[in-house]
């Protein structure tokens, strides 16, 4: 499991900080985070949208959100490409403004999240502004989109021992 576990320890680590305590600036509690994390890595671990190799800014895929790629694209598509390289790239991860999750996610792609994680959309809105750039930024070390097997194979192992 290894990806995977030094995904999650990091994020851990930058993302909730001490016992989970909110993060300056009113983010959501550490227990909603944690809820959100299985279903996040969950979607960006989907096949078919990732090529593998150094990210561009142009990836995208059709439909739904078809993994890591597909985010990129569309974070690229909607004007949010430079806060995406930087979470992809070396430099700090700069945040998403207010409202960008809405026109990354449609409002059906964001009632199913917060359905599986039995929250609230609003709740479900706050806590994936604030994962997406820790997570894609642990999931690509050195700017390198991982191959949609190792990916998926590290979160399908992940996944198995939460339930």
């Amino acid at each position: 499991m290894g990806m995977l576990s030094e995904i999650v320890g990091g994020f851990v680590h930058s993302a909730l900080g001490t016992r989970g305590a909110a993060r300056p600036g009113g983010g959501v509690r550490g227990p909603l985070l944690m809820a959100l994390l299985p279903i996040l890595l969950s979607m960006l671990s989907r096949q078919g949208a990732q090529d593998g190799g150094a990210y561009n800014g142009a990836t995208a895929s059709a439909g739904g959100l078809g993994g890591l790629g597909d985010l990129l694209g569309r974070l690229t598509q909607k004007g949010y490409g430079r806060q995406a390289a930087s979470w992809v790239g070396d430099s700090d991860n700069e945040p998403l403004p207010p409202g960008a999750i809405d026109e990354i996610f449609d409002a059906n792609e964001l009632q199913h999240v917060a359905d599986q994680a039995g929250i609230s959309s609003d709740e479900a809105r706050a806590g994936i502004s604030e994962l997406l750039p820790d997570v894609v930024d642990h999931l690509t070390p050195q700017g390198i989109v991982p191959e949609d097997t190792a990916l998926t194979d590290s979160v399908d192992t992940y996944l198995r021992r939460l339930a």
